[in-house]
């Protein structure tokens, strides 16, 4: 009987110092969880009381302080599709890019930069993009976007010869990579608002 009492004893001794681990293991997620909404709400409001970029812009302006918070990132983690990319470059030749964007906006923050690291892997010439930031309303005081139907950004327009091929907008269908190689390659191609 009393190695019985004994072995309760003893089991309610370990179960005892079990559950103060498994607590304390609780209590160390809990505090890094709440750290990491700290430091995601602190990014977020950083990012909203960036200036709001309007007008004409170069790669520059938009990729360099403040606004690379968000472009240098999103530049450099994403994963091209370099066989569907080497297949837009000859297609680009001659092709002009009118690209309306928003410093403010999160799909343009993600879309924007990772179309530049598909210019700068496959090696195209940016002389033929043109840059277009615009404010929340999707306008500029110049009123650039007059006649270009914006009504989502990113939008990237892509002409030849004058004449409007298709546009991306806000996101692409597939990746940007196919949805540039359908379009420059003349194949049917409906962008996420088309009707």
């Amino acid at each position: 009987m009393k190695k019985i009492l004994y072995l309760c004893i003893a089991l309610t001794f370990f179960a005892c110092k079990d559950e103060k681990k498994t607590s304390s293991s609780k209590t160390t997620e809990t505090e890094t969880t709440a750290t990491t909404v700290k430091a995601d709400t602190e990014t977020e409001e950083e990012e909203k009381k960036l200036p709001i970029l309007t007008g004409v812009q170069t790669r520059t302006a938009i990729s360099k302080i403040p606004y690379d918070s968000w472009f240098g990132p999103n530049y450099s983690t994403y994963p091209v599709d370099k066989e569907v990319a080497f297949l837009v470059k000859p297609l680009l030749k001659d092709v002009k890019v009118k690209l309306f964007m928003g410093t403010w906006c999160e799909d343009s923050q993600r879309e924007v930069p990772q179309f530049f690291r598909i210019i700068d892997v496959i090696k195209a010439s940016e002389e033929n993009i043109e840059i277009i930031t615009v404010d929340e309303d999707k306008m500029t005081p110049e009123h650039l976007e007059d006649g270009f139907d914006i009504t989502n950004v990113p939008t990237f327009i892509f002409y030849k010869d004058g004449k409007e091929l298709n546009r991306i907008v806000e996101s692409p269908v597939e990746s940007l990579e196919k949805d540039m190689f359908t379009i420059l390659s003349g194949k049917d191609y409906k962008h996420t608002y088309a009707e």
